[in-house]
Order: C-alpha cells, then sequence, then structure tokens
C-alpha cells in the first residue's frame, strides 16, 4: 500500500455539500478540516493501492481541484544513501 496526502479545496458555498458528500462515502473521520479558520479545503493522509484508489476517496464533483501527493517517509540511513549515491 502505498501513502497519499490528499488535499481538496472547495468554496464557501460548497462547504457543507463537501462535508455530506464525504461522509456519504464514508470517509468522514479521514479528514480534517479549515473551513471554521476560513481556508475551505480538507485534509487526510490514506493508504490506497494506487493513485487511482486514491482519487475515489473524493468526491467525483471536487476530484478535478484535489490534490494527490505520494508520500515517502525516509530513515535517516535512507536519506544518507541517497545522497551518497546522487
Amino acid at each position: 500500500m502505498e501513502r497519499y496526502l490528499i488535499e481538496s479545496p472547495h468554496t464557501t458555498e460548497d462547504c457543507d455539500r463537501a462535508v455530506k458528500e464525504i461522509h456519504a462515502a464514508g470517509y468522514l473521520h479521514w479528514f480534517e478540516w479549515g473551513c471554521e479558520d476560513g481556508n475551505h479545503s480538507a485534509w487526510a493522509i490514506v493508504e490506497a493501492e494506487s493513485l487511482e484508489h486514491a482519487k475515489q476517496i473524493v468526491p467525483w464533483m471536487f476530484r478535478g481541484k484535489a490534490r494527490f501527493i505520494k508520500l515517502t517517509k525516509y530513515e535517516i540511513a535512507d536519506k544518507l544513501h541517497h545522497e551518497k549515491d546522487g
């Protein structure tokens, strides 16, 4: 499984719909929201089999504006190894 950071922005007008759609899809507990601070976006870190699977987590009407970032966690030995090779 791969890990992805999902950022799903929405407008002020679509805020309630975004929450309801993500809840209906069963992913509400994965997301954190910036709406109450005036940043109408939701973020989640998810495990998915592929980028396409991660994209399916965001409802279709918000998917076009969403960002999906594959995450990698480095241990210091791994990072030093990469620096030495490249």
